[in-house]
């Protein structure tokens, strides 16, 4: 593995108005680039993931896993607005001497897409072999195979969805809500609304897993009536985020994935997906209460050269991330990476 940062001074005009000066992208790449230049794999990461793929897809990324760093190369870019070393909330972006925070600029996944597309043709790759992601990195997916067809040549979306969906919107929509009512939210300081992040991390955590789940693991004795597992596990999970997670940058980030929309500008979203090239392979997971099932099925049904599995599991949402045998063997029958 080996972590770079990418800067490039030429300003980044934003879809919805506004610019990012000296656009800057932290990424990782492991493994060799090929004589061709012929075996890149693309990593797009989720809301609060970062470059690091062969990190919290350890079970995929790696010697000998299914993405084999022996004969691919990887890249994974951490997305604007984040708050892992490229340019969002808490980095200077405007020349200022400070970083904007809570009043950074509206970033959407096609921004981001796009800033990925200036480290792609800074790093001389003209041929990308396998895009693949999950949730918002699958948003990154069909986004990219729609702005550079001719690039890319095969797509993994996972878990994801061609339009961010009204209910999709709503749980992000109550975690800004979370965010804003905390009162250092709105203060110049990098630990600005970690409270708010926090409340709004538990309300994340019901969309991202089951009943199921939380009904077998944060099960209770009868005699208990206070200071529930449940609340005690909600808790831990906000305050975890709080520690490696910056508020502004999830604000940020739940505002760009909820501008999501293949078929903006495109004549619909039927249109757009129909009208990718690459050879596509959506994968659902059946207790996915966030982006269900239904819409990966959509995605396959409406690309020409989609095929469409299912990954079976009572963890919601989070099964790309926690069952990731399950998701590699599904990756190995299908051959998306021979």
């Amino acid at each position: 593995m080996q972590t770079f940062t990418f800067h490039d001074d030429q300003p980044f005009l934003l879809e919805a108005g506004g610019k990012i000066d000296n656009l800057t992208l932290a990424y990782q790449t492991y493994g060799t680039i090929s004589a061709g230049r012929d075996n890149v794999v693309w990593v797009c990461h989720a809301l609060t993931g970062s470059g690091d793929a062969a990190l919290w897809w350890s079970g995929l990324i790696g010697p000998g896993n299914v993405v084999d760093t022996n004969t691919h190369f990887v890249v994974c870019a951490n997305m604007i607005g984040s708050c892992y070393g490229s340019s969002g909330p808490t980095v200077d972006i405007s020349g200022s001497g400070s970083p904007l925070f809570a009043s950074f600029p509206l970033v959407t996944v096609r921004d981001q897409v796009r800033a990925f597309m200036r480290l792609r043709a800074y790093l001389g790759i003209e041929y990308i072999k396998v895009l693949i992601g999950g949730s918002m990195g699958g948003q990154h997916v069909l986004e990219w195979a729609l702005l550079e067809p001719a690039v890319v040549e095969r797509i993994v979306p996972i878990a994801t969805s061609a339009k961010h969906s009204p209910w999709a919107i709503a749980f992000n929509a109550a975690q800004r809500l979370a965010l804003e009512a905390d009162s250092t939210f709105h203060e110049l300081r990098f630990d600005g609304g970690a409270a708010g992040l926090m409340a709004a991390r538990a309300i994340g955590m019901i969309s991202y897993r089951t009943p199921v789940l939380f009904n077998v693991r944060q099960r209770e004795d009868d005699e208990r009536i206070t200071d529930f597992h449940a609340e005690s596990y909600q808790r831990h999970q906000g305050v975890k985020l709080s520690h490696r997670f910056s508020a502004h940058a999830y604000h940020a980030l739940t505002k760009a994935m909820d501008s999501h929309d293949v078929g903006r500008t495109r004549g619909g979203v039927g249109k757009a997906l129909r009208s990718i090239a690459a050879k596509t392979l959506a994968v659902g997971i059946d207790s996915d209460l966030l982006f269900p099932e239904a819409e990966q099925q959509f995605i396959s049904d409406m690309i020409p050269k989609a095929r469409y599995r299912r990954l079976s599991s009572a963890s919601g949402h989070d099964a790309f991330l926690i069952d990731q045998r399950k998701l590699s063997i599904i990756l190995h029958q299908e051959s998306i990476l021979s």
